[in-house]
């Protein structure tokens, strides 16, 4: 169940990619981050006022959510610096490497690790190398997106400790950071709303591929450790591959299509015998 929940999530981030290349070629990257993270603030308020009219906030999942607005927004901004400074398919196999991070604190914290994790893990690597194809060598940018994987690593391990709290609350903390972004944006040269146009693709990036996806995300890690979670979502790179081929006419090489199906073979053999949940819930 949880590898279903969690395949949809990735698919929905996945159909993100062509409708972010659109919309980042008109609006600064700045704004384009804080003005989505509060539409989807935006969009969860009203759940959020009536749970605090009937006196039933959260403060573990707001704790929660902005312990993962913090390590989500820090790995976007590191992510989105370090790829100034390398190539676009460096950055995308060094981002994909927080599995290897998460598989590390699974093995260290819950002192065991089954192999077909091991092997899943094996098989998802080398499945995002062929599919993204980096260039060898190591520089700056490549260090800073490495920098920005051990955020994006915290971000799922802080939902596996919090996915069974309120997932609105966690939601809405999480995405309160990210529209933090408006105070660089307004420091670094004035804040530049978007037109109508851009507001229809924010609008849907907001409300399907951030409050859906990421409400999905939370849903799925309740049945599904994060080490198998990160598995399923390095099926994001296909799906955004595939949606690409399909709206943007981009092409898919031969190695790219069978570092998807190795991908998708990983997703299979981590999720047979996954890691269960590390520790006690918090408040439980």
């Amino acid at each position: 169940m949880g590898t279903g929940i969690l395949l949809l999530a990735t698919f929905l981030w996945g159909s993100s990619f062509p409708v972010i290349k659109i919309v980042i070629e008109s609006l600064d990257s700045l704004t384009y981050t804080w003005v989505r993270s509060l539409l989807s603030l935006l969009v969860l308020s009203p759940l959020i006022i009536v749970r605090a009219a009937r006196e039933e906030l959260d403060s573990l999942a707001i704790k929660g959510g902005l312990a993962a607005g913090v390590a989500y927004t820090v790995g976007l901004w590191l992510q989105g610096l370090g790829t100034k400074y390398t190539t676009a398919s460096n950055s995308g196999f060094i981002t994909g490497l927080h599995m290897v991070f998460v598989h590390l604190y699974v093995a260290m914290v819950s002192r065991r690790y089954p192999p077909s994790l091991a092997l899943g893990l094996l098989m998802a690597v080398v499945g995002v190398y062929l599919l993204t194809s980096p260039s060898t060598g190591f520089n700056k940018g490549d260090a800073l997106v490495l920098a920005g994987a051990l955020f994006w690593a915290a971000q799922v391990i802080v939902v596996d400790k919090y996915s069974e709290r309120d997932i609105p609350q966690f939601l809405a903390a999480q995405f309160l950071v990210s529209v933090g972004f408006v105070v660089p944006d307004a420091v670094m040269g004035g804040v530049e709303l978007p037109g109508l146009d851009e507001l229809v693709l924010l609008a849907y990036l907001a409300v399907v591929t951030g409050v859906g996806a990421f409400g999905l995300q939370v849903l799925g890690q309740r049945f599904l450790g994060p080490a198998a979670s990160t598995i399923v979502y390095q099926m994001e790179p296909v799906f955004a591959a595939l949606l690409s081929y399909i709206v943007l006419g981009e092409r898919m090489t031969p190695g790219q299509a069978m570092g998807g199906a190795l991908i998708l073979a990983a997703m299979f053999v981590a999720g047979r015998n996954d890691v269960k949940k590390l520790d006690a819930r918090p408040g439980s």
